[in-house]
């Protein structure tokens, strides 16, 4: 039975699915999960307003400035600096927090923030961080308020007003914009269902049908987006999430080729050496030295 890497859901009995938190504060009390890889079912806006810690994201080691906005999707694996000595503020929320209307689940399914095809989202924010900071405070004292029935929607809506200003700062700093229209409507539906069906589901044959378009469709639309292959694209995400296991978990490799949808351990084998030029054992023993 596959262990999994550790998942944490939304702490109970809270008012809302939303936090607003001291990262250091956060850190001290719960730095042996937080220096651990793991997954949240639940999106991260990470303020790290001093100190220049590494952020592990998926194997991507970011580099954290003072006065950093890092934006990570939820069921992102991560793992903050073992070094410490950082602090800022952590926003927590989820889909049920901020998701009232398709326009709100349209809007985070897209957002530049959350989905940015091509890198993990982080923003500067040292000419804007008094505007920044004086929305955290107005979250900080509705917080303090005890709830009411407007609550929720003022919190949704200060949390909007963020992502929207954050938006327009991640434009305007090394930012590749991908042109909305039909083929990135395609490429964020597919990379919607792959995020579901990645274990059972490897050809693009079966993507497409559900899409209701032709594979050459489908093909058509990562190549332009993305400048890859739909094939390529589940390829990625199974070997990511290979990876993912065999770096933070102990499962055997035959149990994480099994989880991962192959009948043989040979067969998960030659498939992770053809797409990364080791074999699972290789790989694993590479992390576990460094």
């Amino acid at each position: 039975m596959m262990s999994d890497i550790k998942k944490y859901t939304f702490k109970q009995g809270l008012p809302q699915e939303f936090e607003l938190l001291g990262i250091g504060q956060l850190y001290n009390d719960h730095s042996d999960t937080l220096t651990t890889a793991h997954r949240t079912g639940f999106y991260h806006i990470l303020w790290f307003q001093k100190g220049d810690p590494t952020h592990l994201v998926d194997f991507n080691p970011v580099k954290i400035k003072p006065n950093t906005m890092l934006f990570l999707n939820k069921d992102t694996v991560q793992r903050f600096d073992k070094n410490g000595g950082f602090d800022g503020k952590a926003i927590l929320f989820t889909d049920n927090f901020f998701c009232k209307t398709e326009a709100d689940t349209k809007y985070l399914r897209s957002s530049i923030l959350f989905n940015d095809l091509l890198s993990v989202s982080q923003i500067h924010v040292s000419k804007t961080a008094s505007l920044f900071a004086d929305l955290f405070k107005l979250m900080e004292k509705e917080l303090e308020n005890e709830k009411d029935i407007s609550q929720s929607d003022i919190l949704k809506n200060l949390l909007h007003t963020i992502l929207l200003l954050s938006e327009r700062e991640r434009r305007k700093q090394d930012f590749t914009e991908i042109k909305k229209g039909a083929d990135l409507d395609y490429v964020m539906l597919f990379k919607d269902l792959l995020e579901s069906n990645y274990r059972e589901l490897k050809q693009v044959s079966k993507y497409a049908k559900k899409m209701s378009i032709t594979e050459k469709r489908l093909n058509q639309a990562t190549s332009k987006v993305l400048d890859k292959s739909p094939k390529q694209m589940i390829d990625e995400r199974i070997m990511l999430e290979a990876k993912r296991l065999l770096v933070h978990t102990n499962d055997s490799v035959k149990e994480i080729g099994f989880g991962l949808g192959f009948d043989e351990p040979t067969n998960f084998i030659k498939y992770f050496r053809k797409h990364s030029l080791s074999t699972p054992v290789e790989f694993r023993a590479q992390f576990a030295s460094a």
